[in-house]
């Protein structure tokens, strides 16, 4: 497709003529505290893990680490695949088992110490998925073919392969979970490998990911876990990252780690650190545009922690939403998909991360993570419309939402919207009425108040800005400096660099550094806030599709 056609499949609306702006109030109270707001937007992943090691890569690994080191997760399908390691769409591999003629195993973990070394070189540890199925192990039929044929626009179902098989011999498979465990203890110490989380396959109550019986997973996960702990006892081990919340494989799967017969040990139950499953929203293409399906992820997530919640032996433990995203395939192109380079990607995530907090106080449950499945696509045309966090090492406008996240403090404030739609309402419409304008605010314990503030609406349509009026109190008898971060259409924004360039489809060097230039996150001149009665009163205008943080410094003479 040429950059032209690009441009236009996966733009933004144009610039019509728009009514006034609308007048929306958020209030702060910052000396309120509701509760503590856990950083569960630390985690990332992707299907093709040899992408990590290559040039844009690096760099993207870099940026993400770089947003809170140490405590940023990766989680990559095809880490046991056969193969040369070099990557594909929706593949990888690192031959990290295969046989001799007689049967026996020849372990080398030259490819996936390279993926690994290249997480934690950057302030990035695994959320490690233990699969697939590495081809001298698999029991798919003789003649089936190993690696997929898959590519963008071939139906997804045709991702199959003999690599989503269970195991022809299970004690080779736990041999093979044991060893790698071992050999990443040795290599980088106990202290570093138990902060990291293991978890078995990838979406099993389907058959895309997994042709056994829910039984034979219920094995395939029992065996993997008692081998991880046998090389570190305390290993934080969990899953089963299943498909949406599960269904009855779920409800099955609970119960069997709860008060089950463990398959590898013939205990009651399976060790259990924490539990996933995924979300996902449902974008469509109507009348000409993009309409986004946040209530299908919001109905997702409500019903995954309600059924958690059900199971008293399992109800305090940590959640990871283990792919949390708006639509279900990163590497898929279509119409329905073009909110992915501008800003329609980014105001959707900060309204959906809001409401997957609510969602968690709302259910009492322990969420620990949601993971954005979002990565770049090595060496593809300029913006070609993958879900990914850059494009050719430039970062695109979700990125920087990312940006603003780990600005936010630890505890969370009291606040108000006379924008905000409510939670009940977007879970069962959506956004598609008056747009979400809401917020978030935080402080930390210097004192530094963080408001995060969105306008938000499904449909990726032109519409008036949101003349913002944000009342804060409780800060005290000091002035606050002011610093003030934007993503949207002007700024943090290199999709709109580029289509003014005219979509080059190969920008120079001089163009390359307009783009990085035009992607990079940077504040508004600071100001001084005077504060009467410890409140201040702050006005901006927040465009539609737009995401805006003010970070309230103390301390200002």
């Amino acid at each position: 497709m040429r950059a032209a056609a690009l441009a236009l499949a996966f733009g933004t609306a144009g610039q019509a003529q728009t009514p006034a702006a609308r007048s929306v109030t958020i209030t702060v109270d910052a000396s309120r505290s509701t509760g503590a707001l856990p950083p569960i937007w630390r985690f990332f992943g992707a299907d093709e893990p040899n992408y990590a090691t290559m040039k844009d890569g690096r760099k993207l690994i870099a940026d993400l680490g770089a947003l809170r080191p140490g405590s940023i997760y990766f989680r990559a399908h095809n880490l046991l695949n056969t193969g040369d390691g070099t990557p594909a769409f929706k593949w990888g591999s690192t031959n990290i088992y295969t046989e001799d003629r007689n049967g026996k195993p020849i372990y080398d973990f030259t490819v996936v110490d390279r993926i690994i070394d290249t997480y934690l070189a950057r302030g990035v540890r695994p959320y490690l998925q233990l699969g697939f199925m590495p081809q001298a192990l698999s029991s798919a039929p003789a003649g089936t073919a190993y690696q997929h044929g898959w590519r963008p626009g071939f139906a997804y179902e045709l991702i199959g392969g003999s690599w989503n098989a269970p195991p022809r011999d299970y004690g080779k498979w736990a041999e093979l979970v044991y060893r790698w465990t071992r050999h990443n203890v040795d290599r980088y110490g106990a202290d570093e490998v138990r902060h990291w989380y293991f978890e078995v396959w990838n979406e099993p109550n389907g058959p895309s990911y997994w042709t056994g019986t829910p039984e034979e997973f219920q094995r395939l996960h029992d065996t993997a876990i008692d081998a991880v702990r046998r090389a570190l006892p305390d290993a934080r081990v969990g899953g089963p990252d299943v498909a949406g919340s599960g269904g009855a494989f779920m409800d099955a799967f609970l119960a069997h780690v709860a008060r089950g017969k463990n398959f590898a040990t013939g205990k009651v139950g399976t060790p259990t650190d924490f539990l996933a499953f995924h979300a996902k929203g449902s974008p469509s293409f109507v009348d000409g545009h993009v309409r986004m399906g946040i209530a299908n992820h919001l109905r997702g997530v409500d019903t995954g922690f309600a059924k958690i919640a059900a199971v008293p032996e399992l109800n305090d433990k940590p959640i990871v939403i283990g792919e949390s995203d708006p639509e279900g395939c990163a590497a898929c192109p279509g119409a329905q998909n073009a909110y992915r380079n501008g800003t329609m990607y980014s105001s959707y995530t900060a309204a959906s991360f809001a409401r997957i907090w609510d969602l968690a106080a709302k259910h009492r449950v322990n969420l620990d993570g949601a993971l954005t499945w979002a990565f770049t696509f090595e060496d593809q045309p300029w913006f070609a419309g993958y879900r990914q966090l850059a494009t050719n090492g430039i970062d695109l406008p979700v990125l920087n939402v990312f940006r603003l996240f780990a600005k936010l403090g630890p505890d969370r404030l009291a606040t108000t919207s006379s924008g905000e739609v409510s939670l009940a309402t977007m879970i069962a419409d959506g956004v598609r009425g008056t747009p979400d304008v809401a917020a978030i605010a935080t402080r930390d314990a210097a004192g530094r108040v963080a408001i995060l503030a969105w306008h938000y609406h499904d449909d990726d349509v032109a519409g008036p800005a949101a003349r913002v009026r944000i009342a804060v109190a409780g800060l005290g008898g000091a002035p606050r400096a002011m610093r003030t971060w934007r993503v949207d259409a002007t700024h943090a924004n290199a999709f709109t660099a580029w289509k003014a360039m005219g979509s080059p489809i190969a920008p120079d060097a001089d163009r390359y550094a307009q783009l990085a230039r035009a992607a990079t996150l940077t504040a508004d001149a600071p100001q001084r806030i005077e504060t009467r009665g410890g409140r201040a009163t702050i006005d901006l205008t927040v465009p539609r599709q737009g995401v805006v943080l003010i970070e309230l410094e103390p301390g200002v003479r």
